[in-house]
C-alpha cells in the first residue's frame, strides 16, 4: 500500500466534491424508498378499494322494508363471481329469486318494451301501477353493469360483456330471470306500454314478447291492456301487424285490448294532482 505522502494531490477529491457525491447518493436512496412506499400504498388501496356495486346495491335495498340486504347481496354475487362472464345462465340467479320472491300485485302490474323512460316517469307520478324496476330486485341493479372473472373473487363493473356480446352474460341473464319471475306472479288486469313511434311495436324477441308475455297464465290473468305510446306523429297504431303476433302468443282465455295515447296526453294526465289514481287512457 502506498503511503499518503506518495499520493499525487490530484488523486484526492476536494471536500466539496466528496460532499456532493454523498448528497447525490442520499437523494438516490431517498427516491428509491419513496417509490417503494408509493407502490405499497397504491397496492393496499387497490386491494382494499370499496366495492361500489355492493354499496349501491345495499343502499338501494335498504329503501325497502323486510329484506336482509347483506344476504341478498351474497345470493346475488354467487351467480357470477369467479365465473366466465359469458357463461352465467338464467338459473344462476335462482337462489336470489328464492331469497326475495316477487309478490302478486293484482291489477297494478305494468310491463313495457322500448318505453322505459316514459313508463318510469308515469309510475313515479301516479302510484297506481307497479313495474319491475320498483321492486327490490329490479331497483337494486337498475342501470348497472357487472361481471366476474374466472379465478377471481372480485366483482368488476367495467370490461364486462354487453347484451349482444354473448347470450349468457351476467346482466342479460339477470334481467331475463327476474322478468320471468315478475311476470309469473301477474294477476288480474295487466298493462303493458309499447312504443308507437317505431314501425314494429311488438317484438317476439324482446323481453316482454319473448319472456314476460309467455308467463301470463289465464288462470291468474284476466286481461292484457296494451297502451301504445307515441310522440305527436305516430308511426304505428293498434292495427299494426305485430299485434297479431302478440295475440297469437297470448294465452287463450286472456282478454286483449289496445289503446293509443300520445306522450303529451300521458304527461298532462299524470301531472294533474286533481285526477284520481287510475289510468290516463
Amino acid at each position: 500500500m502506498e503511503s499518503m505522502e506518495s499520493l499525487d494531490p490530484g488523486d484526492v477529491p476536494p471536500p466539496e466534491k466528496r460532499r456532493s457525491r454523498r448528497t447525490c447518493a442520499f437523494l438516490g436512496v431517498a427516491c428509491v424508498l419513496l417509490l417503494c412506499v408509493t407502490v405499497a400504498v397504491v397496492m393496499v388501496t387497490v386491494r382494499h378499494k370499496p366495492d361500489r356495486l355492493k354499496g349501491t346495491f345495499i343502499s338501494r335495498c335498504e329503501l325497502f322494508q323486510g329484506y336482509d340486504c347483506e344476504m341478498l347481496w351474497s345470493a346475488f354475487k354467487q351467480a357470477y363471481v369467479g365465473k366466465d362472464p359469458c357463461k352465467v345462465p338464467w338459473e344462476a340467479y335462482d337462489p336470489l329469486i328464492a331469497a326475495a320472491p316477487f309478490k302478486p300485485s293484482c291489477n297494478r302490474m305494468m310491463f313495457w318494451s322500448k318505453t322505459k323512460d316514459v313508463v318510469q316517469d308515469f309510475t313515479e307520478k301516479r302510484g297506481c301501477f307497479l313495474t319491475l324496476e320498483e321492486t327490490v330486485l329490479g331497483s337494486v341493479l337498475d342501470g348497472l353493469s357487472w361481471c366476474g372473472k374466472e379465478g377471481s373473487s372480485e366483482t368488476f363493473t367495467s370490461g364486462c360483456p354487453g347484451w349482444g356480446d354473448c347470450e349468457n352474460n351476467p346482466v342479460g341473464s339477470f334481467w331475463r330471470r327476474v322478468s320471468a319471475a315478475f311476470a309469473d306472479v301477474a294477476c288480474g288486469d295487466v298493462t303493458a306500454m309499447l312504443n308507437g313511434s317505431i314501425e314494429t311495436p311488438f317484438s317476439p324477441t324482446s323481453i316482454f314478447g319473448g319472456i314476460e308475455l309467455k308467463m301470463f297464465n289465464s288462470s291468474r290473468v284476466k286481461s292484457l291492456s296494451i297502451v301504445l305510446v307515441s310522440q305527436e306523429n305516430a308511426v304505428s297504431n293498434c292495427t299494426n301487424a305485430s299485434f297479431k303476433d302478440l295475440q297469437i302468443e297470448l294465452d287463450e282465455g286472456i282478454k286483449y285490448n289496445c289503446t293509443e295515447v300520445t306522450e303529451s296526453q300521458l304527461n298532462e294526465c299524470s301531472s294533474d294532482p286533481e285526477k284520481p289514481c287510475g289510468p290516463c287512457w
